[in-house]
Formats: structure tokens, C-alpha cells, sequence
């Protein structure tokens, strides 16, 4: 009897604050049975000193409300741009179906990424079979098939930063930042690549969504084939 009684002698029993949790859990009238505890027990607080538990409880209900405010503040931001994302991305395609040459979609391209969206360069690379005789500063001359072989492969877009020989060759000079590379397809057929830079470091990033994109290249492809066909 005695060696039973000492086998579960609750001194033998370590407290720790996985017990003390669980008994808790277990037990969620315990605060209601000692309710004055809930006043006089004493935490640490680092700016405050000591705090009860009810005012532990309030602090945390309130940074609780701060971050949920401030989750709604920056969805509501995000919102926010994407509404006028939407707006520009609306206004530039009435204004690309208007365009009567290769030469005034390039205009309109470019001042829609540099000025509409204050971005740093915009460059297009037409493939051979589709580089014809256009004079417009926005053309990339240099070979670019290695860039596009590296880069769009197998992929529609590249979002991130570039081998400065990249940069050189698309840009004709180096770039800080990052940049988007965005593949033209019309009918199966790789008409060239957009590229467009940023001197945000981390504006193009892998993770961007693509959704408004998608339009945008179909568009500008169609458009672009159409032009060259002229």
C-alpha cells in the first residue's frame, strides 16, 4: 500500500508548464472558481512592470485589433492599386486598337510603361522572321535568340534580374533593378519578347500575379503581328 501511495506521490511529479497548460485546458472553469486571481495575479509586463491577467488579456485583445486594422488597411491599399491598374490597362487597349502602325503601337507601349507607370525602359525584340524595317528607338537589334532560349524557354514570362550581358544586349547598356520578360505568341508562332525594367530591385518578382499580363501580351501580340503583316 505504502509502495503505491509513494508511486504516485505528486512530489515524484515534475510541474511544468506543459501540465499546468493542459490541466487548464481541461479545466476551463478554474478562473471561475478562483476569481480573484484573475485580479491578483501579478505579470511582467516590459513597458509596463506588472499587469494583471485581465490586463494581460486587453493588451493582447488590442494588438490583436491593431493587426487585424492593419491587415484591412493594406488590403484595402492593394484594392486600391489594382483599381487603377485596371483603369490604365482599360484606357491603353482602346488606345492600342486605334493604332495604325508598328511604329505608333511601339509609342503608345512605351509611354504607357514609362510614364503612365513610371518604369525605367521598354524594349521590344522581334525574332528574325518577324524584324522587318522599322525605325523606332524602342527596338532591341542586337541578337536576343540566346536570352529568349535561356529565359522563355518554357515559359511565358521571366520576372527578376538579368546576367549584365543580358542586360547589355536587350538595353544596349547594363540596368539596375529587375525586369519582366514577356513572351509574344499569335497563332503558335513566337513573334519576339517584351522586356521592361525597374529600378526596384524587387518590383518584378517571380511571384507577381500574372492575370492582367496575360491579357496585355495576347493583345499586343495580335496587334503587333497585324502591323508587321502590313
Amino acid at each position: 500500500m505504502n509502495d503505491v501511495q509513494q508511486g504516485i506521490n505528486s512530489e515524484d511529479i515534475p510541474l511544468t508548464d506543459e501540465l499546468v497548460v493542459s490541466y487548464l485546458q481541461d479545466n476551463p472553469e478554474f478562473f471561475n472558481r478562483n476569481n480573484s486571481l484573475m485580479t491578483s495575479l501579478r505579470l511582467k509586463d516590459e513597458r509596463r512592470g506588472t499587469v494583471s491577467l485581465v490586463e494581460r488579456q486587453q493588451q493582447q485583445l488590442r494588438h490583436k485589433v491593431q493587426s487585424l486594422e492593419d491587415e484591412i488597411t493594406q488590403l484595402m491599399s492593394v484594392a486600391n492599386h489594382n483599381e487603377q491598374l485596371f483603369v490604365l490597362y482599360s484606357d491603353l487597349y482602346l488606345r492600342l486598337l486605334d493604332c495604325t502602325s508598328a511604329e505608333e503601337l511601339l509609342d503608345c507601349l512605351h509611354q504607357a510603361t514609362t510614364e503612365l507607370l513610371s518604369l525605367s525602359s521598354f524594349k521590344l525584340w522581334l525574332t528574325p522572321a518577324d524584324n522587318r524595317d522599322i525605325a523606332h528607338h524602342c527596338l532591341s537589334h542586337n541578337d536576343c535568340a540566346g536570352v529568349m532560349q535561356n529565359r522563355l524557354a518554357d515559359d511565358e514570362y521571366y520576372f527578376g534580374r538579368l546576367q549584365e550581358s543580358e542586360q547589355t544586349l536587350i538595353f544596349s547598356q547594363p540596368c539596375l533593378g529587375s525586369v519582366v520578360l514577356i513572351k509574344l505568341t499569335h497563332e503558335a508562332q513566337v513573334v519576339g519578347f517584351l522586356a521592361i525594367s525597374s529600378q526596384d530591385a524587387h518590383h518584378f518578382d517571380p511571384r507577381m500575379d500574372t492575370l492582367l499580363l496575360n491579357q496585355f501580351k495576347r493583345l499586343v501580340a495580335k496587334l503587333l503581328h497585324q502591323q508587321l503583316a502590313r
